[in-house]
């Protein structure tokens, strides 16, 4: 990379300067066991780059595509002399040090190369299915890590899918300006009677807040089934991050219902993220999000 963040001619990456720090939520926390956080941010900064080849303007999706089939070959083992996709070396070295399946890393390529050429969710259920790809891995991957009960991960996807909407929320407006890409529901869209033109609009409209708070419904819907992650977990680090992520989560849901992501960026203060903190420690502790006695059933994941 040279000084200014920018690829080498016929190099993978396409930086975009965004860190851990700009996330709105922690990544590889000191709450986390010290041992697994240089783990954490391996398969961090490998979803980093990637994610960065997905939402760069200035490629062409068929370079997007193939920068990502040159990631995916690397973590599969199929291209060893790959330096350029050094990244993905050190995440299937990592997996193979600490028994995590490549499937994690694999089904985020397999996200944001869909994001590459396809720009519109038709419903709600569409929009789940690429969650299941795009969000829902991050949460398997740290379960594993862990080694946790797969049969805990129904918890861990609804709130996983629960940030991937938030996050699509926040960011609606500079998705569609900047890639032409819009997350909400189009037959959602259509029943309001408007479409995702409303998007560059200064401020949402009456129809275009309608879809955003059903969306918001969706994503509270998750985060009802989210509630029982930290109580599921035998790890008391990775239930205090759970209980503290579901707790930033459930106010980010009220701040989105209550102020408009088309007419300002809809974020956490620092006190507000300190109040969620606390709270999400105090859950963790007390173990007052008590898991059910058992999953439910698929269906009502979506």
């Amino acid at each position: 990379m040279s000084a200014t963040g920018a690829a080498r001619p016929g190099a993978i990456e396409k930086p975009s300067g965004k860190g851990a720090a700009d996330e709105n939520f922690p990544v590889g926390s000191w709450l986390l066991p010290g041992r697994l956080r240089p783990h954490v941010a391996t398969y961090y900064a490998f979803a980093r780059a990637a994610d960065d080849i997905s939402d760069d303007s200035e490629l062409p999706a068929p370079d997007k595509v193939a920068r990502l089939a040159r990631l995916a070959q690397a973590l599969r083992g199929e291209s060893p002399g790959d330096k350029e996709a050094f990244k993905a070396h050190r995440l299937r070295d990592s997996m193979a040090a600490t028994g995590v399946p490549v499937a994690h890393g694999l089904d985020l390529l397999a996200a944001f190369t869909q994001d590459a050429t396809k720009l519109r969710y038709a419903s709600w259920g569409e929009l789940m299915s690429y969650c299941r790809l795009s969000a829902s891995p991050v949460g398997r991957y740290l379960l594993d890590l862990h080694g946790e009960d797969k049969g805990h991960w129904w918890a861990s996807d609804a709130l996983c899918d629960a940030l991937q909407v938030i996050n699509h929320l926040q960011d609606c407006k500079a998705d569609r300006r900047a890639l032409d890409r819009v997350y909400l529901p189009l037959d959602w869209l259509a029943e309001a009677g408007t479409g995702v033109e409303a998007l560059d609009a200064p401020a949402a409209s009456q129809a275009l807040r309608r879809v955003l708070d059903r969306c918001i419904d969706g994503t509270e819907a998750l985060l009802a089934k989210a509630r029982h992650l930290p109580g599921l977990l035998r790890s008391r680090h990775l239930a205090a991050e759970s209980a503290i992520i579901v707790r930033i989560a459930e106010r980010l849901c009220v701040e989105l219902r209550r102020r408009d992501p088309l007419a300002e960026r809809v974020a956490l203060t620092k006190p507000q993220l300190l109040s969620c903190g606390l709270a999400g420690a105090w859950d963790a502790l007390v173990g007052r999000r008590l898991p059910p006695a058992s999953a439910p059933a698929p269906q009502s994941l979506l």
